[in-house]
């Protein structure tokens, strides 16, 4: 077949290059992009580029180089003709459609460019759900290595490297943490450079004129702006040698990062402005608060003399600013974070201890007043840096996808589509809908009734229902980090706190619709939700404010539960202590609390159960399986464990009394009258509410032990929202999003309230957080690694 012109110009350009490596490939790269302003979008956008003109692919026009973006605003972005499928960040399917779109294509191999933050899921988990069901080769860039990562963020990373054919790295550093830390054989890793533009050795003086800094020494910062940068000290430390040095010029380049801005404003902008003031360096420190183009950008590290990157965190196994400095030619002064500390040895540049502004000043001074060694670091770096210019990286790609390529076809072949395997059958685990939810809210909060499907405004609101509602949005944004959650968590937590009378330190619990309150004190089942309610949020807080509010509440309502004599009011409090403690572990006030209401639990079953009837009370009623989850999870906790015994044994009974032995399905104790140890026992009304109790013991009881008999019962619970109950009938309506308010004699109760609403959605964020942990808990066999098959990078 006749090649194209492209293809034509392409094998003219790259003459010298192994005809295998710019041959055309059929690449998917699985990353943020342009116009979304962030360095990942950055780095795929440049790396394609440079691919398209190495290999003759004309960009956009043709599917062979093609990108599966991430969009996290909902609108998504105006992208080029190169973008062939979009992801939203935080809806699952998305992920499992994205990998059938590129199953069905012609793509031979895919590129994941991997960063936490830009996934969905807890620690971006959901990526694992597209790599899961893709049936490419892939090859993986991590951006981020972790030396310390939490227990998630290591069994994500972990999963990504199982799925991958191959992974890069940005350093030798990363490398060897990938290997020591994660385990992945080294064979299967390769390092190939941040890439950085090809631009001449130019003297800084070329461009001083167009941006009125002729004459000045300039200093420069730039990037996303965010605390960590650590500029503050650059200040300082300017601010120490300006009178030897007026001719200094700190220029701080870049818009502040959007996710710093999102939460925090422009608080730390400001906070250098002050600075600036302070010291009196108007003159001297100028901040372009603005996103740049390339070429604005490349004249700015050209006219720098000494590039600066105070950074204040040592784990950062990347820079691609740094790698832009060195790209130019510049001389630079760093602490000494990880990359820098590879990428500026050999004389290449000067690194200076964290925070140590004394230190900065002093190399500053003498990098200002000697030219020679100035000129000498330039050289250097400029020198270094064109092993990593855009052209040498692609090429280095090039190779390492060629080589995932036949390393997949020979030791895994498999056809093109599969059954996918789900851990919990997909009809079983619908996405999530808040649909119901929010047509129950009005601007008080969550109304307590619906008639059928419409909200009932006669029975008004309950601090019951809100604290629920505010439970849900904790666990959402927990989830997905969805920000069009937050105004729903911020009204029913508006209206806990209206509820709360402070007289007494009880919550009120019953709200008229016109927004009188019926009692001046709740139930104590009531005080203790709201305190499970708050203690969710204080673990999973998305802003100060939000924690501030929620623990200020906490900490006012918890006194009163010292008077309690209710079970499920101290199971309900245990759960909200247990919470704070999984944020403020140290909390020692806390966890006095939560050892008294264990003690007290405790007690009440040592006086109250025989062999027989292994329970607290002589009768089954509503929320029972509150009671062992409450155990489970302190037990754990606070490392008690005849408390976990306890739990387990008493929610492994409850079940058994609550199985259908016919049918093997949930059979839940009816309010009609409830279950009796003389052995009556009501079969209705049965309510969601106690199943999605059980959901979440068994959920609970899951993580704790990792015993899969838990998990087959909480699969057994979950499933009785679908039909698999005494009268075999859905209560989960997917065409509203809400739940039906029970199983009758007669039916199905066709009114779709607030309890039973709430309770479905808890257990469905625990089922699909509970999907989450099952994938990265899913052992792989990693491909056989040859050593002999290891891509060389060196261009």
């Amino acid at each position: 077949m006749r090649k194209s012109n492209h293809q034509e110009l392409a094998l003219q350009h790259n003459s010298g290059i192994p005809a295998s490596i710019i041959k055309p490939m059929s690449a998917a790269f699985v990353s943020t992009y342009p116009p979304r302003r962030c360095g990942i979008a950055t780095f795929t956008h440049d790396l394609i580029s440079s691919i398209a003109q190495i290999t003759g692919t004309p960009l956009g026009s043709s599917p062979e180089l093609q990108v599966i973006a991430m969009n996290n605003i909902p609108e998504g972005y105006e992208y080029p003709h190169q973008v062939r499928f979009e992801i939203r960040d935080q809806q699952k399917q998305d992920y499992r459609e994205a990998a059938d779109f590129i199953n069905v294509s012609s793509v031979e191999i895919v590129s994941l460019q991997h960063e936490y933050g830009i996934f969905g899921g807890d620690n971006g988990a959901y990526i694992i759900t597209l790599l899961r069901n893709l049936h490419k080769p892939v090859v993986s860039t991590l951006h981020t290595v972790l030396q310390k990562p939490n227990p998630v963020q290591k069994k994500v990373l972990t999963e990504i490297c199982e799925l991958s054919t191959r992974v890069v790295v940005l350093s030798e550093k990363a490398r060897e943490i990938l290997h020591e830390v994660y385990g992945v054989p080294l064979g299967k890793i390769d390092f190939i450079h941040h890439g950085v533009p090809d631009v001449p050795f130019l003297d800084p003086a070329f461009y001083k004129d167009q941006f009125d800094l002729e004459g000045r020494l300039v200093l420069l910062t730039f990037g996303l702006i965010n605390p960590n940068k650590g500029i503050e000290y650059a200040i300082d430390a300017l601010a120490q040698i300006v009178d030897k040095h007026p001719e200094a010029a700190y220029i701080v380049l870049g818009a502040t990062h959007p996710e710093v801005k999102r939460h925090f404003g422009e608080e730390y902008r400001l906070f250098l402005n002050r600075k600036v003031k302070e010291k009196g360096l108007e003159e001297h420190v100028f901040f372009h608060n603005r996103f740049v183009t390339h070429d604005e950008l490349i004249k700015f590290l050209i006219l720098a003399d000494v590039y600066l990157t105070p950074y204040l965190s040592k784990e950062q196994i990347a820079s691609g600013t740094l790698a832009y400095a060195i790209g130019c030619g510049k001389a630079v002064i760093s602490t000494p974070y990880w990359y820098a500390e590879e990428m500026l040895a050999d004389d290449r540049g000067r690194l200076v201890p964290f925070k140590d502004t004394r230190a900065l000043a002093e190399v500053l001074d003498e990098i200002l007043s000697d030219e020679i060694t100035r000129n000498r670091l330039r050289k250097n770096a400029y020198t270094f840096g064109r092993n990593m210019i855009w052209r040498q990286v692609a090429i280095q790609y090039l190779q390492t996808f060629q080589a995932s390529i036949e390393q997949y076809a020979r030791v895994r072949p498999r056809p093109l589509i599969q059954p996918r395997s789900r851990d919990i059958p997909q009809p079983s685990l619908p996405e999530i809908n808040l649909s119901h939810m929010k047509l129950l809210t009005d601007d008080t909060g969550i109304m307590q009734h619906a008639k059928f499907t419409t909200p009932d405004r006669f029975h008004g609101y309950t601090t019951d229902d809100n604290a629920r509602a505010l439970l849900v949005t904790a666990l959402h944004w927990h989830l997905f980090s969805d920000e069009t959650i937050l105004p729903l968590m911020q009204r029913y937590l508006s209206f806990l706190h209206y509820a709360f009378n402070e007289k007494n330190g009880r919550f009120r619990n019953f709200m008229s619709y016109d927004r009188q309150w019926l009692e001046e004190v709740g139930s104590e089942d009531c005080q203790g939700r709201a305190l499970w309610a708050l203690g969710t949020v204080i673990q999973f807080a998305p802003t100060p404010g939000i924690l501030r509010m929620a623990t200020h509440l906490f900490e006012k309502a918890l006194p009163a539960v010292e008077k309690f004599k209710s079970l499920r009011g101290h199971a309900a409090a245990i759960l909200g202590c247990s919470a704070y403690l999984q944020r403020f572990s140290g909390a020692s006030e806390i966890r006095r609390h939560l050892e008294e209401s264990t003690e007290f639990l405790m007690k009440k079953f040592r006086a109250h159960h025989s062999d027989t009837w292994i329970w607290w009370e002589d009768v089954l009623t509503y929320d029972n399986a509150r009671l062992p989850q409450a155990l489970i999870v302190a037990g754990h906790i606070l490392k008690d464990e005849e408390a976990l015994e306890t739990g387990l044994r008493t929610l492994k009974w409850l079940l058994q009394m609550q199985t259908n032995p016919a049918t093997g399905y949930l059979s839940l104790v009816g309010n009609d009258g409830w279950a009796h140890k003389n052995g009556e026992r009501a079969h209705f009304d049965q309510q969601p509410l106690d199943a999605g109790a059980l959901v979440e013991a068994c959920y609970d009881a899951y993580l704790i032990t990792d015993d899969p008999v838990w998990y087959d019962e909480l699969t057994k619970c979950f499933h009785w929202f679908f039909g698999e109950n005494d009268i075999q009938e859905p209560v989960y309506d997917f065409t509203t999003g809400g739940c039906r308010d029970g199983l009758q004699k007669t039916g199905v109760n066709e009114n779709q309230g607030a309890e039973s609403t709430l309770a479905w959605l808890i257990a469905l964020h625990k089922m699909h957080a509970l999907s989450i942990e099952k994938s990265l808990e899913r052992t792989k066999t990693p491909l056989p690694i040859e050593e002999e098959t290891e891509v060389e990078n060196e261009a």
